[in-house]
């Protein structure tokens, strides 16, 4: 039925013509150019179940399947393109009176009439060959499938049952002659009957329908308690969807035994919560736990004869650092010793109780002098002890809050003395504080200015000053230290109080971004112009945190035509008290791409001189607190000295900061100290007054070398 050569007939005839199509058993139809039917032969009245003359003058597109209406335009254009190259025949569908789609093959040629085209149209129904293509495939389906313990179900791309096995019937309860009938509503009525939700159980069938390639899993109750797992895919000829595979597995023993187990599981977990109900000690220092305390306290403030009902609530000092250095178990060693100390330093409390980590509290009723025993808890908590042969001395911060005139409930009590430990701690801590109304307002304070710091780098409001750290054997400015400066509604706010809040909320990273980028883009000319100068940014630990810390900061040396060399990263010893090793990796990766390391506070850890060899740094930086020994220049100060030598001889390079009077320089030059930062040389400057920074140094080196 392949596309012909052109047929050329003048003296076309309707009637002769028409008396030779009838002769084919392929359906013909003879199109006019406008694409309605001139002429139908018997066949095609009997493929597509119209009566001849109402095929005649109709359009022939409405006897194809939506999708393949173009197929005859097609066909048109590529016979008259290329009249003589033969066309296999194309694969439609058709559709009958009925509206039933067929399977078919489609194959044309076009003919003159008198010099019009008209398209002849031959086609011919291929259903016969494809559900025998349907029915080898399921042969194979059938004898494997009978030995399955699912039941099969397999439907023709026509909707029609193309195959199932003995288990689907069975586990339905389908009599096999309802299979065999003409209709599906018998059997389709036995399964319906049994489903507990027949509605989603056919609206899955429509689903799947609609979307023949779709897969489906699902789960079917029934109703006599059985439980079916169903399964649905396209069941394929090649590349062709021929039909639909439904599979019903019997998995109620199996969902019995799962609601057995989470039923156990439930029992578990309720009788757990018995037990933790019941359980009113802390397991770890045995102290009352928060829940004996939330009860104490409720039932005091509910008694009218207590004149005073105080809570005070204690946190240690510093604590994470005793974990971090000495382990948790020497952690879990401390807090066991501190309990055991308040309870000797409070023989009258009501309750003594660990609300959790490290914070305890104290509730005292008809208390004389409550501020006395305050001062003693921080005194008998404040004495050394020795935990895995070292020596700590517990520090606290405690916050008081006592019933007032004004009736308050519990977690209000328990909220003001939440306050003032706080205030206690921003106080110096190792120190006890009463709640004042003014410590709410300082909070509120505080919270408004951590809201104002979210949008601080999207308003401008950080900027950068640079400081100059020298070289006094080069005799000049080989380095700059970038430092945050956040300037909100003209008031300049010290870095000592946002630095902490932003590390604490997050925001480290966005600020030390923003921060490491504008120093960049000042100094970037200055430090392309000779290789050996260097700019130093200060990078907190939660920054080294983020997985991409690393990549982040050579991006912004690149993206500034600075080399990775050039940059100084300032870390303090903390970092390096986290257990976890990625900071060390950051840090190592920053190292391997040239960037150097700079412990910064050096000797104000916890850590010994001797540890430097481990640590991955390649600069010290000596705290302007041993540099301010120095007074006359005239001292003996081994400290120094050590510190010095020391790291030279690990091979690490020295800077001092703080450096404010000429005494102090000359002696840590003497000392063969590397570089030199302070006042002495020049404050930090605005990145605008970046040259007037080099200026003050130049001069402060110029004055220095003229003395010597």
């Amino acid at each position: 039925m392949g596309g012909s050569k052109r047929q050329k007939n003048k003296d076309f005839a309707v009637p002769a013509f028409g008396a030779l199509l009838d002769a084919s058993p392929d359906a013909l139809l003879v199109l006019n150019p406008d694409g309605t039917i001139r002429l139908a032969n018997a066949a095609a009245s009997r493929l597509f179940g119209y009566p001849r003359d109402q095929l005649v003058g109709a359009s022939h597109r409405w006897l194809l399947s939506e999708g393949f209406r173009n197929e005859t335009s097609q066909l048109l254009e590529h016979l008259t393109a290329q009249p003589d190259e033969p066309l296999p025949p194309r694969e439609v569908y058709g559709l009958h009176c009925d509206g039933t789609e067929f399977a078919a093959e489609m194959a044309g040629s076009l003919i003159d009439d008198g010099g019009s085209q008209l398209l002849l149209v031959s086609l011919r129904g291929t259903g016969h060959r494809k559900d025998a293509d349907l029915r080898e495939a399921l042969s194979l389906l059938t004898a494997t499938l009978e030995s399955t313990a699912d039941g099969i179900l397999v439907i023709s791309s026509t909707g029609k049952v193309a195959g199932l096995n003995d288990q689907f019937l069975k586990m339905w309860g389908i009599p096999p002659e309802y299979m065999e009938a003409g209709s599906e509503e018998p059997a389709m009525g036995v399964v319906m009957s049994q489903v507990q939700d027949p509605a989603a159980f056919m609206a899955r069938i429509t689903e799947v329908t609609d979307n023949p390639a779709a897969e489906s899993h699902d789960v079917v109750d029934l109703v006599d308690g059985r439980t079916f797992e169903r399964y649905s895919r396209p069941q394929k000829v090649g590349h062709r969807i021929a039909g639909r595979v439904w599979s019903f597995r019997d998995v109620t023993p199996r969902r019995e035994a799962q609601e057995q187990a989470h039923q156990a599981m439930r029992d578990l977990a309720a009788q757990a919560e018995q037990l933790r109900a019941l359980a009113f000690q802390d397991p770890l220092t045995g102290l009352a736990n928060r829940a004996v305390f939330n009860e104490a306290l409720a039932v005091a403030l509910r008694e009218p004869r207590l004149k005073s009902v105080d809570v005070l609530l204690i946190d240690l000092d510093d604590f994470k650092e005793v974990n971090d250095i000495l382990g948790h178990q020497a952690g879990d060693d401390m807090l066991v010793e501190v309990a055991r100390r308040l309870r000797g330093c409070t023989p009258t409390a009501d309750v003594v109780a660990r609300l959790g980590g490290d914070e305890f509290v104290v509730l005292l009723t008809a208390c004389p002098d409550v501020e006395a025993t305050a001062a003693c808890i921080i005194r008998c908590l404040n004495v050394p002890v020795w935990i895995e042969g070292t020596m700590l001395r517990p520090s606290l911060s405690l916050g008081l809050a006592s019933i007032g005139k004004d009736a308050v409930v519990p977690s209000e009590l328990l909220r003001e003395a939440d306050i003032a430990m706080y205030a206690a701690k921003a106080a110096g801590k190792n120190r006890f504080l009463r709640f004042h109304p003014d410590m709410m307002t300082a909070l509120v304070q505080r919270t408004d200015m951590e809201a104002a710091l979210q949008l601080a780098v999207a308003r401008g409001e950080i900027s950068v000053d640079l400081q100059p750290i020298v070289s006094p054997r080069m005799g000049r400015v080989v380095k700059f230290e970038a430092l945050a400066r956040w300037n909100r509604d003209g008031e300049g706010i010290p870095p000592t109080v946002f630095i902490p809040m932003a590390e604490r909320s997050g925001l480290i990273n966005e600020i030390g971004t923003e921060v490491m980028a504008q120093s960049l883009a000042r100094v970037a000319p200055w430090l392309r112009a000779d290789p050996s100068r260097s700019l130093s940014v200060n990078v907190s630990g939660v920054q080294l945190l983020a997985p991409d810390f690393d990549e982040r900061v050579l991006r912004l040396a690149e993206v500034s035509g600075v080399a990775a060399y050039q940059l100084v990263l300032e870390v303090t010893e903390s970092v390096f008290f986290d257990a976890d090793c990625h900071v060390i990796r950051q840090l190592g990766s920053l190292r391997q791409a040239g960037a150097r390391v700079a412990l910064d506070d050096f000797g104000t850890g916890y850590s010994s001189l001797g540890r430097l060899q481990d640590l991955p740094v390649d600069i010290v930086k000596i705290d302007k607190t041993f540099v301010s020994m120095v007074r006359t220049g005239n001292e003996r100060l081994p400290i120094l000295s050590s510190m010095i030598n020391m790291a030279h001889s690990l091979g690490l390079t020295v800077t001092a900061e703080g450096i404010e009077t000429r005494e102090q320089a000359n002696y840590l030059i003497g000392l063969e100290c590397d570089s030199l930062q302070g006042y002495l040389f020049s404050r930090p400057e605005p990145g605008h007054r970046f040259e007037q920074a080099l200026l003050n140094a130049r001069q402060a080196l110029e004055a220095l070398a003229f003395e010597s």
